[in-house]
């Protein structure tokens, strides 16, 4: 099954790691203007920086977003 990005659940991941933005930009040497454009729905994580996130705030990789499956592929199936 295909998925499509939902909005980024960032934020939410970072509440429940007790992690602020500012410490996971710090965390991985980044700005942490990067952090909230992620949050904002701005620019979408790569995959390796989801990856590092990920990691940083003990989450797996498929819960820094909402994945909404592809309807179109779910109903030619």
């Amino acid at each position: 099954m295909k998925f499509e990005l939902g909005l980024c659940m960032l934020k939410e991941r970072l509440m429940e790691s007790g992690k602020s933005p500012e410490w996971l930009a710090k965390d991985l040497l980044i700005k942490p203007e990067r952090i909230y454009d992620f949050i904002e729905n701005k620019r979408v994580m790569p995959l390796k920086v989801a990856i590092s996130i990920a990691d940083s705030i003990g989450c797996d990789v498929g819960a820094l977003y909402e994945l909404i499956p592809n309807e179109y592929e779910a109903k030619r199936n």
